[in-house]
């Protein structure tokens, strides 16, 4: 069951879906992001929440993560 998000005014809401596996490069298949982004993620600006957001399409299509 998807756990509810919560979102802070101006910040993106947590691209968690859940599917926490990694891959040998430890990035999730499920969000995407590196281990780094997801440790870090509660303390990162929300200009940097943003730039990963943005980037999650792309490494879905790409298949990988940063």
């Amino acid at each position: 069951m998807k756990r509810p998000t919560v979102s802070r005014p101006g910040f993106p809401a947590s691209p968690c879906i859940d599917i926490c596996s990694l891959d040998e490069n430890d990035h999730c298949l499920g969000c995407q992001r590196s281990v780094q982004e997801i440790v870090a993620w509660s303390r990162m600006s929300a200009e940097e929440q943003w730039a990963v957001v943005n980037d999650l399409p792309l490494r879905r299509r790409l298949g990988n993560g940063p």
